[in-house]
């Protein structure tokens, strides 16, 4: 959803305004439209409430997601030959760097 990685908490879906809380979208009823959940959230999630192994859930938000887009040929893993796309997390599987085509971004 927009939200997700940026200041904003509201945006427009469908004619509707949506807004972000308490990490769900609702509408202007409160009916639920989405969830503004970040890929590095969904993954400490499923590491500390399901107990998916992390090497398990690093591959759940990469390399099935670009496998089942048709983009794994060089995406969704490091390996030669592959983009270098990736995110080095600190000791609390926070972000700290993301890196792009090899390079850090800004």
């Amino acid at each position: 959803m927009p939200p997700v990685g940026s200041s904003e908490s509201t945006f427009r879906l469908g004619g509707a305004t949506i807004r972000c809380q308490n990490g769900k979208c609702v509408n202007d009823a409160g009916v639920l439209a989405g969830s503004c959940l970040d890929m590095a959230s969904a993954v400490r999630n499923a590491v500390s409430m399901i107990g998916v192994p992390l090497d398990e859930a690093v591959r759940m938000a990469s390399t099935y997601p670009a496998t089942f887009l048709g983009i794994h040929h060089d995406r969704g893993r490091i390996a030669p030959g592959c983009l270098a796309d990736f995110v080095v997390v600190n000791g609390d599987s926070g972000v700290s760097e993301v890196w792009c085509n090899g390079a850090i971004a800004r």
